[in-house]
Order: C-alpha cells, then structure tokens, then sequence
C-alpha cells in the first residue's frame, strides 16, 4: 500500500514537472532571426525580432542582447513581413473557414457585409472585426443580390438610419457599411456571377434604389458620434457623389465604372481612401483609368481582396498586388505597406500591420526574397499570431 503511494505520487510529481516544463516552453520569448524583413515600411537586412507575451519586445541589436533565455529560431534565407490585414471580406456570410485564411498569412480580417459579432482572435487565431450588414435603401443593392438575411439592413427615414447605426454599433461593428449602388455596370461582379441561391440579380434595365444625401448623412453623424467611420460601397458616379456629400471618406471599391476628374479630385481634396478590390473586379471597364488618375492625384490605396468572393484566394491575394503594381504604378514596398502598416493606421490598433516594438506579433515569412516572387505570400512557410506559432515549415 505504502509502496503504491509512493509511486502514484512520483507520477503525480512527474506529471506536475513535464506540464511546468511545457508551460515554461509555451512562454518563453522567441527570437527571430532571418536574412532581411520587411517591418511594415521598409526591408531591412540582418533581422532579429524578440517576440514576448504576445508583442514584439524589442527588433536588432537589442532583441540580439535581451534574449538570453529565449527559444531560438532561425529562419536563415528567409524574408520575415507583418501578417497582412485584409480591408474588404466577406468570410462569416460565406463561411469561409478562418484558420485557413491565417494558415495563408492573413493574421487580420475585416468582414464588410455579413453578421455582425465584436473583435475577436489575436491570439493564435485570425483576429476579426465586422461592420455587420450593408445599410442600404429598402430594395436596394445588396438585398437586390443576396436576399435579406444578414447581408442588408434596409432604411428609409434619417431616423431608421440612425437607429440602424445605433444597433450595430452596440452588437460590435468597428466600422459602419453603406451601400449606395445602382447596378448596370459593365463587368460588375454583382450584377453578374456572385447571386445568392435564393435571389437572383434585378434586371440592369431598373436602377437599384439609392438612400438619400440625407439618409446617408444622418449615418455618417450617428457613426461619428460612436467613434466609428463609414466605408461605402460605390460603383460608378452617382454613389459616388452621394457619399462625397455626405462625407463618407473610404470607399470599398475602386469603382467599376469611370468616375469623372471632378468627382476623384474632390475625393482627393476629402482625403478619401480607396480599398483596391482590382482582382475582383478586372472585367471593369473603368477600374484601370480609375486606378490611374486616382496615383496621379497622390490618393491613398489601400489592399483589399475581398475574401470570400469567387476565384479569390483565402488567404493573400498575389494577383491584387500585382494589380496595385500595374494599375497603380506602385512600388513593391507600396503595395506591402498599404496591405501592413497603412491598413492598420486605419484599423486604429496602435503598431498593427508592423514589426515594431510593442507591436502585436503577427508576423509571417516565406523563404528566399520576395524580389519578383510576391507569388509565394501566398504560401507563407512561417505564421504567428499573437505571438503563437500556427504554420513552421522551417521547422521540416
């Protein structure tokens, strides 16, 4: 009997002693070494990142000095970058699986259409923020496409919009979405190949309804006063001129159809900022002159995919920044900032989308330079997310 004590409590020692030891193991720093990385502005060579309780504590020569007691990992040949944060999805309406859109080196996602839930993920997991569904006029675009459930929340009075607001904001929207779509554009994807199985698109012989300047006010006010900033769905020129009265500054699309110079120099002058969706939406006989004239302004683009969508990745999107390069006559180190640090400036999550110190560590890498091989981002063999490893292929 004594002898069966003895050893049911040694087991219970042993047992005790390798869980510490794993918990000591989980919650060690990590140092991260690697040839080059990209910090969210600029590449840098000789990359050393010190990765603790969730941030990056400290980058170079410090992060080299403070990690003594630090697990090692060095990914030699390799370019280390911030996780891409994805402006314009749609996952939670189409369930798109979430670890997958990590696993392929999205560490942040915004849901712009869809159910609404409060920010979640961060740690180990893709974080999550929604705007819930797309405000727009009764029988307008979205409904018009995908049906009403919990896709389109339909107003019609400023007071129905403001309460709109009000509702979405207390059920966790980060951002409110706005709709103002008349459809019939050619090569829209939403009067063509994305139609809910219930719903087919409205023939492009009728407008789609459109809220009023004053609807659309009263929504960018209630949002406002909620610390809240409105994104707007727009196409072609009269959403357009809607939403610049009424203050609207990012738009979710560049437009598909052409937007006249007065129209885009007015969006410049309000400091708009325009989320990309070009993959999405290369049919658009306006995307490319849009593109263009909105560069030449100096306007701010910013990367969006719009996950979920057909024939987009889950995950980053090469082909969107290849378009940013070519549409936009953006640089590489352009396009990776407006996909890290710019996105997360307009998040408002302070060092998001960088390798700073006190930064969230998201950080992905792939091997090898991204020089002319952006391609392989979409394949990332290393993802953290909040400082919790989720892909190592360095480790094989």
């Amino acid at each position: 009997m004594r002898r069966f004590g003895l050893r049911f409590i040694g087991l219970v020692l042993l047992l005790t002693g390798s869980t510490m030891a794993l918990a000591d193991q989980q919650n060690r720093p990590i140092l991260l070494l690697a040839k080059q990385m990209f910090d969210g502005e600029n590449f840098i060579n000789d990359a050393a990142i010190l990765v603790a309780g969730g941030h990056i504590s400290a980058t170079g020569p410090l992060a080299l000095a403070s990690s003594t007691a630090a697990e090692v990992i060095d990914l030699g040949d390799a370019t280390l970058l911030p996780g891409f944060i994805e402006l314009h999805a749609h996952s939670r309406f189409q369930n798109v699986p979430a670890e997958t859109i990590l696993r392929h080196g999205v560490t942040t996602i915004r849901d712009v259409g869809g159910p609404v839930f409060p920010a979640s993920g961060g740690d180990g997991s893709l974080r999550m923020m929604t705007s819930g569904p797309i405000i727009t006029a009764p029988g307008g675009y979205p409904i018009t496409t995908f049906g009403a459930n919990a896709i389109g929340v339909p107003v019609a009075t400023e007071e129905q919009a403001r309460e709109a607001v009000r509702q979405l904001i207390a059920n966790g929207a980060v951002v409110i979405k706005v709709a103002l779509e008349p459809g019939a554009e050619t090569g829209a994807p939403w009067t063509s190949h994305h139609e809910h199985a219930a719903s087919k698109a409205a023939p492009a012989k009728k407008p789609w309804p459109l809220m009023s300047e004053s609807v659309v006010k009263a929504i960018v006010d209630e949002a406002n006063r909620y610390q809240r900033k409105v994104t707007a769905h727009i196409g072609e020129k009269n959403g357009a001129r809607i939403a610049l009265n009424a203050g609207i500054t990012e738009w979710a699309h560049m437009p598909c159809a052409h937007i006249p110079d007065t129209l885009l120099q007015k969006a410049f002058a309000q400091q708009v900022k325009i989320v990309s969706t070009f993959d999405t939406l290369s049919k658009c006989p306006g995307i490319s002159g849009n593109a263009s004239r909105w560069a030449a302004l100096g306007g701010e683009l910013l990367y969006g995919a719009e996950i979920a969508h057909p024939d987009i990745p889950w995950g980053i999107d090469a082909q969107e920044l290849f378009y940013m390069m070519h549409l936009a006559d953006m640089t590489l180190v352009e396009v990776l900032r407006s996909a890290t640090s710019k996105a997360g400036s307009l998040l408002g999550i302070p060092l998001l989308g960088t390798l700073a110190t006190g930064a969230p560590a998201d950080i992905i890498a792939v091997k090898g330079s991204l020089n002319k091989a952006v391609k392989k981002l979409e394949y990332p063999d290393f993802v953290m997310s909040g400082g919790k490893r989720v892909v190592n292929s360095f480790a094989n």
